[in-house]
Parts: structure tokens; sequence; C-alpha cells
């Protein structure tokens, strides 16, 4: 999401990042359509299986290139530039190109800048300044996926491999907030929760995290006390509409919430971008359940 409302997606099997208007007009912000790492404008650009993907308050979309191991950034006006990475998979820090990540899954923006990527292939969360540089945030994960930071600056990350979501403090002090236990989809507070295959998240202002539960075909919604509960889907793998978990899911990877309590989900195995409202009503925002890279209208798109 940005701050006028559009939702951005990594189109990963098309190698496209696409914009959604808050009048549901779906167009192709910048992609070739062929695998590829050319910078440039829009189209003259080229991605190669872009994973995650972030905005900031000016409008610059970053994303997590991942099979090219680069961190990409997208401006206002289109232009597509590496912001950090060699293209080379390692673990260097440094500055931009002296840097390098290993398959960069998840990526976020805090307000002051800083670029943060869930870095699967090394285990870690990397960050990258305002100025460029590239560090080692913390490596004490098996494979990071996601990665989303709140207001004050604390950094949520999926750490799929261990079935949880962690939270690091500013000060960079890493805790379990849910999960980490078997695989499961229990509710509860804490390591009394329990997730399977969780993929992306994201955190509101005041600090609910949503989370991608891909395995269990949930979106989980976890309180700032830790208190983990569904927030939609019954986990019947199919595309159905309607409230809380009576709608349903088929893969959700990634998800996004705006400033009035929606939250999106990039809705994997049916090609569709769900929306749930402040309500809880599930809907579909875009697509039609079929693979391809046709823009038009969301409604024209939805089944």
């Amino acid at each position: 999401m940005d701050a006028s409302g559009n939702v951005y997606v990594a189109d990963q099997g098309n190698n496209l990042i696409r914009k959604i208007d808050p009048s549901g007009v779906v167009t192709t912000l910048a992609g070739s359509g062929q695998a590829g790492s050319a910078n440039g404008i829009a189209t003259a650009a080229s991605f190669r299986v872009p994973w995650g993907v972030a905005a900031d308050a000016a409008g610059n979309v970053y994303v997590a290139d991942e099979e090219n191991n680069l961190i990409r950034m997208i401006s206002p006006a289109g232009v597509v530039s590496t912001l950090a990475g060699s293209g080379k998979p390692g673990s260097a820090d440094g500055t931009a190109a002296a840097a390098s990540f290993s398959g960069p899954s998840g990526v976020a923006v805090d307000a002051g800048g800083n670029v943060y990527v869930a870095d699967q292939g090394n285990k870690s969360i990397r960050k990258i300044s305002p100025d460029g540089m590239v560090s080692t945030l913390s490596g004490s994960f098996s494979r990071p996926t996601g990665v989303a930071v709140d207001t004050s600056g604390n950094v949520y990350v999926v750490d799929q491999a261990n079935e949880s979501v962690l939270k690091i403090t500013p000060a960079g002090v890493v805790s379990t907030l849910a999960g980490g236990g078997p695989a499961g989809s229990a509710n509860g507070i804490g390591s009394a929760a329990s997730f399977l295959l969780p993929y992306g998240l994201a955190v509101d202002a005041a600090g609910n995290v949503y989370v991608a539960d891909a395995g269990n075909e949930l979106i989980r919604m976890i309180t700032p006390a830790g208190v983990v509960s569904t927030l939609a889907g019954g986990g019947t793998g199919v595309s159905i509409n309607g409230p809380g978990t009576a709608a349903s899911f088929h893969t959700p990877f990634g998800v996004a919430v705006d400033g009035a309590g929606n939250v999106y989900v990039a809705d994997y195995s049916i090609n569709m971008i769900r929306k749930i409202n402040s309500s809880g009503i599930v809907s579909t925002l875009a697509g039609n359940g079929n693979s391809g890279s046709a823009n038009t209208t969301a409604s024209g798109l939805c089944s």
C-alpha cells in the first residue's frame, strides 16, 4: 500500500510489478514481462521472480528481486534502478552494489527511509540505510520470508522454517511474538498459537500484525500482546468471498494493510488479489482466477 491507497503487487509469474488504484484500475507499473535485470523506465526494465514489495511516503516502490539477488527501486516517475546488491548470491555488507544478498523475499521500509530485507538464503534480516549502506540487522533466523516494520521502529519477521513470527526491537533484541512450536492452526497467546508455512506479514498503526498463513489457507492476526486469532479463511483451499471464516483462500502469500484497517491478500494459487474490509468481509479486488498479464479495471477481472 501507499499513502494514496494504491496497492502494489509483485506479479511473480509475469515478472512484473502491478498497481491497482483506489478505483480498481490495474496497470503495469514496471517490467517488460521477460525475466531479466535491466534498469530503465517502466516496461523497459526487467525483473526475475520479484517477491516482496513496499512503498515509502514519497511514493517510491521497493522490490525484493529474488532470483536476481537484488533490491530494486521504482521512482514515482516509473524509473527502475538497483538500490543494493551485486547480482551475485552472497552475504557481504557494504555500500550499494558492493553488498550482496541471497534470494531476498521480503522487503519493508520505515518512516526514516531505511529498507529492511528478509534475506532468505542468508537466514538474516538486512538493513539498507538512506545513504545506501547495507548491514546485517540480525542473523538468527532459519528461513525468513516476510518482514514488516511498525511506527516505533520494531521489525517483525516471518521465520517460516520455525513456523513463527519474531520481533526485533530498535535496540536489536529478538523475541518470539507468536508460534515457534509444532506446525498447526491453533489460536492462542504467543507460543500457544501455531502456523503452517507462513509467508508474508504486515503491521498496522495500532501494532497489530497480519500474517499470510499459507499452509493453513488463513489470514491470522496477532495483537501487540501476542494474542493470535483467525481474521479470515476457512482453510478449504478454494476461492469463496464472504464474512470472516466463511470465506476461503488458496495459498495466500502476501498481505498488506491500509490506514482504514482494510487488509489486502495476494492469493497466490488462484491468481487473485483479495480484500478483507474493516468489518471482516472478504471480496475479490482484482483477478479472474486465471493466469495472465492483462490490465483492466478490477471489476472486469473479478469472478
